[in-house]
């Protein structure tokens, strides 16, 4: 199957065949630092890692941008109301901060988000603030062609005309006579209202530091604006995908697409939207108290976990959380985890026998024996995971692909088939390193992987005893070794695949 993926532009699912021969060009877009990151910034940068490490993965290069807007109104409004006589200060918003501060503070907190759950960095991540100049100079194109116009009532804005470019509203499939104004704060040099900012003149109740000079006066350039210029100065005026979260298709990137293609740029071939995280079916709102961040859900459970519910669902799919998500996500993981851990075991017994034999091979006939006769590869993943991958990156189905092979895996270790154990041992390992799982960092509180190795063993010696007890059908024993487990915090679970163990 080729790859494909499914084009919000053209609502069809289709092949993807980059516009360079072995190289992907990617702008998604990243956070507007005005406070602390939500699930919905986390969600997005995993969907897109993954895409990336996919893309990788099937040996094609990948130039991503990921871009740090650091100035926008809201910011502006956060840093206006620390200085306000009824201003409360709390650990987010210290009083008297500059904006530039506060957007540099919560960038590093994104930065810390986003680590802490393996997302790696893109190749750029330019912020709005350094490309003035490239901003500037799209708005003059775009005069220049007459699809924009400086506002005559001296306020030093500049619109775009949207009733100039035919196709605007392509993106969403919504025609310009159906949609609202557009929600600028002052109107009154627009033509139409539906036309929409590309620069805002400097206000008297703007910071000094918060403008920058044009040919239509000190000003600052606006949201949408910002992204075409970056984009294009990073991946060239046409690039293979644009993407982002499902709420950013309008007006956002739907005034992206319009400006830049009534520049004369050809700007993105597919464009990718990955859907919302609702608390147990209904939208996440501060003032319902539905809400949980990123830093709570680390709290809660292992950084590998919460990567794992993030990246489970389909990109497309809204992505339900629920107290038990995390607890379901953790069991998922450490099934993963104690195949390998087993697994390896396996795999270098396996490999130290055949080094073995090599060696007394050679000693019979005379010749020296090589130094490592196998070393397990783990280039490759099943058929039906990159099937599903291929599929409009169909992690859901690629993650079952994941499990079937885990539950494989177990029975061969079961049956002492040290070849297939080594065999779903390699599927399992090359799945997780695609998908990113192998490199979340452990949190620093984590336990020593010689110490966990131990205590593995001890408990595993219990619950071999416990499950024998079972087996002669003596059910005092088995409940009184999985009492004292539980005592002494080791909480057991029985399935198909036998009993596993996690730590309360």
């Amino acid at each position: 199957m080729a790859q494909r993926f499914y084009d919000t532009r053209t609502a069809t699912v289709r092949d993807f065949v980059p516009l360079t021969e072995g190289e992907v060009s990617l702008y998604y877009c990243g956070a507007t630092v005005q406070g602390m990151p939500h699930v919905g910034h986390v969600r997005s940068a995993i969907v897109f890692d993954i895409l990336v490490r996919w893309l990788e993965y099937t040996g094609l290069q990948v130039t991503s941008v990921r871009n740090v807007t650091d100035i926008d109104d809201k910011i502006l409004e956060k840093s206006a109301a620390s200085y306000g006589e009824d201003f409360e200060e709390d650990e987010n918003y210290p009083a008297d901060e500059p904006w530039f501060a506060l957007a540099y503070r919560f960038e590093h907190e994104f930065a810390r988000a986003y680590a802490a759950l393996g997302v790696r960095r893109p190749t750029y991540e330019p912020r709005a603030t350094g490309h003035i100049p490239e901003m500037v100079a799209l708005i003059q194109r775009l005069i220049d062609a007459g699809h924009a116009y400086p506002a005559t009532d001296g306020s030093g804005d500049v619109y775009f005309e949207v009733n100039s470019w035919p196709a605007y509203g392509e993106l969403t499939r919504q025609r310009v006579e159906d949609l609202q104004d557009a929600p600028d704060a002052d109107p009154r040099g627009k033509r139409d209202p539906r036309d929409f900012a590309l620069w805002k003149g400097a206000k008297g109740t703007d910071p000094a530091t918060a403008a920058w000079e044009s040919p239509w006066g000190s000003g600052r350039p606006g949201w949408h604006l910002e992204c075409s210029a970056m984009s294009t100065k990073y991946l060239g005026s046409h690039f293979d995908i644009h993407g982002g979260g499902l709420d950013l298709r309008f007006p956002h990137h739907e005034n992206e697409l319009a400006q830049s293609a009534a520049a004369g740029d050809g700007f993105a071939n597919f464009w990718l939207h990955n859907g919302m995280v609702t608390y147990a079916g209904e939208k996440m709102s501060k003032s319902v108290g539905n809400t949980i961040s990123p830093e709570q859900m680390l709290e809660q459970a292992r950084p590998k976990a919460v990567r794992y519910f993030l990246g489970q669902a389909h990109y497309r799919s809204q992505l339900d959380y629920r107290p038990t998500s995390l607890q379901e996500a953790e069991a998922a993981i450490e099934r993963i985890e104690a195949f390998l851990d087993r697994g390896a075991d396996v795999v270098a017994d396996l490999q130290l026998k055949r080094e073995e034999a090599a060696a007394v091979a050679g000693t019979l006939t005379g010749e020296e024996a090589p130094d490592a006769v196998y070393v397990a590869q783990f280039s490759s993943v099943p058929t039906a995971f990159r099937a599903a991958m291929e599929d409009d990156l169909n992690v859901p189905q690629a993650l079952a692909v994941l499990h079937d092979a885990v539950r494989a895996g177990n029975s061969a270790l079961a049956a002492g088939d040290e070849d297939a154990v080594e065999q779903y041992y390699s599927d399992v390992q090359s799945m997780v390193e695609v998908l990113g799982l192998d490199d979340v960092p452990e949190p620093e509180s984590a336990q020593d992987p010689a110490a966990h190795h131990a205590l593995d063993i001890l408990i595993r010696a219990q619950l071999d005893a416990r499950a024998a007890a079972r087996a002669a059908k003596d059910w005092t024993t088995a409940d009184g070794i999985r009492d004292t487990l539980a005592a002494a915090g080791v909480v057991v679970e029985d399935s198909a695949d036998g009993a596993r163990w996690s730590l309360q």
